[in-house]
């Protein structure tokens, strides 16, 4: 049972693979890109992840092995935390051999392709905020967008999404979901009204940023709700 965590930073970016080693076979794997760090090389990234990753998360399914692309700085006293929360002996190994060497390599190479793939994303984004700035004709490039929908079941369950993005692609963090109540069964308008509102009060109360561009999922009924909403906040 082995973790496999590899790490490769490019352009202040970083991508931190796990492969997921059970019973010798490979179960699975996932990236990440951890967007605040005070690292200055991928040793000390490493240290930063693992320590949040497992340390974070005591009930997590620790392996009985961590192999790493580089060596750690703090090797000997993060090993001593992950034994004394998993009860038991952690190996953290990096000269490796054979089919473990192998599992580091692919770990590597995912970690490179991936963090690739990331930049393109993020300079695909910035490509399409350049676009749109033409298109509206604005003095400047928008750095924030809030996209709003109102979904139902039957009309009864109504609920109000907000999704972000910024130059970089989607702000996960800052989606939101407002359940709507008070109003007529399906009746869109009300709920993209009350949604707004609520959004945006938030907002001019000093939570959270307010956005360059608004965009509303509808006709121009939601467009007019829409205006009154945010007038009604004060801006």
């Amino acid at each position: 049972d082995i973790d496999v965590i590899a790490v490769v930073m490019r352009s202040g970016i970083s991508c931190v693979h796990i492969l997921f080693i059970r019973q010798g076979r490979i179960l699975g794997s996932r990236s990440y890109y951890p967007s605040t760090s005070l690292a200055e090389n991928e040793s000390e990234l490493l240290s930063e992840f693992i320590g949040q990753f497992y340390l974070t998360h005591q009930h997590r399914d620790f392996p009985r092995e961590i192999i790493v692309s580089h060596v750690l700085d703090s090797e000997d006293v993060l090993q001593k935390a992950l034994q004394q929360i998993a009860n038991r002996q952690i190996a953290i190994s990096n000269q490796v051999r054979s089919h473990r060497a192998s599992w580091l390599r692919m770990a590597l190479e995912a970690a490179e392709q991936n963090l690739i793939a990331h930049l393109h994303a993020k300079q695909n984004s910035l490509s399409r905020f350049a676009a749109l700035q033409e298109v509206l004709n604005l003095d400047e490039i928008p750095q924030r967008l809030e996209c709003f929908d109102i979904s139902h079941t039957g009309g009864e369950l109504t609920v109000a999404s907000c999704v972000v993005f910024d130059t970089r692609g989607p702000l996960k963090s800052d989606y939101r979901r407002f359940n709507i109540e008070g109003i007529t069964p399906g009746d869109d308008y009300a709920a993209m009204q009350q949604a707004l509102t609520r959004r945006y009060t938030r907002l001019q109360n000093g939570e959270g940023k307010l956005p360059d561009i608004l965009l509303i999922d509808g006709g121009k009924g939601q467009l007019g709700m829409a205006v009154e909403a945010i007038r009604t906040a004060g801006f």
